[in-house]
């Protein structure tokens, strides 16, 4: 595994800061050099699941129920929560994020030689539903939402995931109905994941923002066509791929500005 992957896979565990970056330069916000101006302005926007949902509660959960094991359990569930995910897609025989989450928790507690309970397994998988929203979410979204923009998850959870986040947390009164993968049996960073919004949003793909957790999927929105905005929230080094976000932020709360200033 590459170090800046391995450095994505940690990012969950930890939380620090960083600046914003705005135009400086490959991989730290500058502007693709295949993307193109947009032909009109952002009209819709968005948003990975962890980017609206505060991720902390995933590592304090695993080292509750395996004490000493939390970090190491953490590490293994979720790199194998996305090389399942993407090798079911590559290999055509596709599982949802909740049974590709299930297989990964029983790989990580085999390899680590653990025998959770029924109920251990269902309260950390449950987690993923129960997430708070980061402080700022809500603020942020009520001002996009003035700002007339359309505003939607686009995550890999599954629609009943998505749905109950949306109504446990409120969501659903600032945002469109969301978005999951789930729709055409694939994972981001396919582009047929990102084709969702375009034609949720109705417009074309350069008037959508794209809001990342992850540095893979800033690139795989940019590769897309999408103006893309990371919020890089742990500092971590940006992916080698190719292409930059138009902006990398250290929370949502610069968003705002960033997109009025891009429109």
């Amino acid at each position: 595994m590459s170090t800046g992957r391995r450095e994505f896979l940690n990012c969950v565990g930890g939380l620090a800061a960083a600046g914003l970056v705005l135009g400086a330069g490959p991989g730290t916000g500058s502007r693709a050099s295949t993307t193109e101006h947009p032909p009109g302005p952002i009209g819709g926007v968005a948003f990975d699941a962890f980017t609206l949902l505060d991720f902390r509660a995933l590592p304090a959960t695993a080292e509750r129920l395996f004490p000493g094991q939390g970090a190491r359990f953490e590490e293994l569930w979720r790199t194998r929560l996305f090389e399942y995910s993407w090798l079911r897609v590559l290999g055509g025989h596709y599982s949802d994020f909740e049974a590709v989450s299930a297989d990964a928790f029983g790989f990580a507690a085999a390899a680590l030689k653990l025998s959770p309970s029924a109920a251990a397994r269902r309260e950390y998988l449950d987690v993923l539903v129960q997430l708070p929203t980061w402080p700022e979410a809500s603020a942020v979204l009520t001002q996009l939402r003035a700002a007339g923009l359309k505003l939607a998850f686009l995550s890999n959870f599954t629609p009943g995931m998505l749905g109950t986040i949306a109504r446990r947390t409120g969501l659903d009164r600032l945002m469109d109905a969301p978005l999951s993968t789930d729709a055409v049996r694939t994972y981001k960073p396919d582009p047929r994941a990102y084709q969702l919004a375009v034609e949720a949003f109705r417009l074309p793909k350069e008037r959508i923002a794209f809001v990342a957790h992850g540095g893979w999927d800033a690139a795989g929105a940019g590769w897309f066509g999408f103006s893309t905005y990371w919020i890089n929230r742990v500092g971590i080094s940006s992916e080698e791929l190719g292409v930059s976000p138009v902006a990398t932020l250290p929370s949502l709360s610069p968003l705002p500005g960033a997109i009025a200033g891009a429109r």
